[in-house]
């Protein structure tokens, strides 16, 4: 540099600052309208969260109950085996005193090579079935803590009474539906945004910071400096291009109107066929207990028949296979009501106790009326 002689000289200054964000005068909403699509889209991960965790909840109870029931079948297969085999030793020694035919030893033969069969399939269902339950749980069962004894499927208590007359606004609680509806909140509030963009956008940038001649005294009083920059962007060279934007968000909208009217429908679907299955499996599980009881009781009558020689040991091994079935059939039939249980559980959004939605009514974000 040079003074005023014409001299040249060497100065030194020391300058300090800092770039502020850039800030917009929200005059039209665009920005307004952006953050409540963007907190609905936040609401609406929130509820898919929820939805994950009442299918996982689910499909646990669901893999359980099919353990147990696979349990409780090969325990019986075990009993009925070892009842076979004893009566296929008392069949041979009949058969060798002449008491009796070769035909009704086969029978017998074929009975417990039936039940070999039903007990070795059992085992490996359940095996099955035990790794599915450890696969969904995350650890193998023998490690989980306080884990409690299993039950049988006639001892779960996991129906409850659902009371006459439930308000079909109940099923605003299921997280399908409040997501969806976040999601329809969000594309509302995006044609709000699409909108003000055929509005002028006025932003400042700022910029604050410190000058001084020493660095001693940099940040000294009467040493700050600042200065902002508007900036004024007037779309009138963008009408086709937010036109086209403001279409696609109106289309979008549509769409999700769509997804929220058909989500309501399915949710309608699978409580009406989650009740009516209720009704019909109680039915179903009362009368394979009357079939079970019968059977159990021809079974006894048979064998008192033929040990009184007025039957022969066919209506006897015939009564025996029909129990079997008999029983199967009513350890399924109990699955299967558990089962319906769960299933309104979650078609209800997490059974009839869950609270209300994650976003109530004060703090949904208010999207611009279309």
């Amino acid at each position: 540099m040079q003074s005023a002689t014409g001299k040249p000289f060497v100065s030194e200054y020391f300058q300090a600052g800092g770039s502020i964000a850039s800030y917009e005068l929200d005059f039209f909403g665009r920005v307004r309208s952006l953050t409540n699509a963007a907190l609905s889209q936040y609401f609406a991960t929130e509820e898919a969260r929820r939805s994950a965790q009442i299918s996982l909840v689910s499909e646990v109870a669901k893999a359980y109950l099919s353990e147990r029931s696979f349990a409780e079948q090969y325990e019986l297969a075990q009993n009925t085996l070892k009842t076979r085999e004893y009566t296929l030793s008392l069949a041979k020694q009949r058969f060798d005193a002449g008491a009796t035919s070769a035909l009704d030893l086969r029978d017998n033969e074929s009975l417990v090579a039936q039940a070999r069969v039903s007990a070795a399939q059992l085992a490996r269902q359940r095996a099955q079935a035990q790794n599915a339950l450890e696969v969904l749980v995350g650890k193998p069962l023998g490690t989980i803590e306080n884990l409690p004894a299993a039950m049988s499927l006639s001892d779960e208590r996991i129906i409850s009474d659902i009371p006459a007359g439930l308000p079909s606004d109940l099923l605003e609680q299921r997280p399908d539906i409040r997501q969806a509806e976040q999601l329809l909140l969000s594309a509302n509030a995006n044609i709000g945004a699409a909108r003000a963009a055929f509005f002028p956008r006025i932003t400042l940038t700022a910029n604050a910071g410190a000058i001084s001649p020493t660095f001693s005294s940099l940040f000294d009083s009467g040493t700050g400096a600042w200065s902002f920059a508007p900036q004024l962007v007037l779309p009138i060279f963008d009408y086709g291009r937010n036109l086209s934007n403001l279409d696609l968000t109106k289309t979008r909208k549509n769409i999700q109107i769509a997804n929220y009217e058909k989500t309501i429908q399915t949710a309608f679907a699978e409580v009406a066929d989650a009740l009516v299955a209720r009704g019909t499996l109680e039915e179903q599980v009362t009368s394979q207990e009357q079939v079970r009881n019968a059977e159990a009781a021809r079974y006894e009558l048979s064998t008192m028949r033929f040990r009184n020689g007025v039957a022969s040991q066919l209506d006897q091994l015939d009564s025996q296979r029909q129990l079997f079935a008999a029983d199967q059939a009513l350890i399924q039939a109990r699955q299967l009501r558990l089962n319906n249980a769960i299933d309104l559980y979650r078609s209800l959004g997490g059974g009839l106790s869950e609270t209300g939605p994650v976003a109530s009514a004060d703090t949904k974000p208010a999207a611009t009326t279309q």
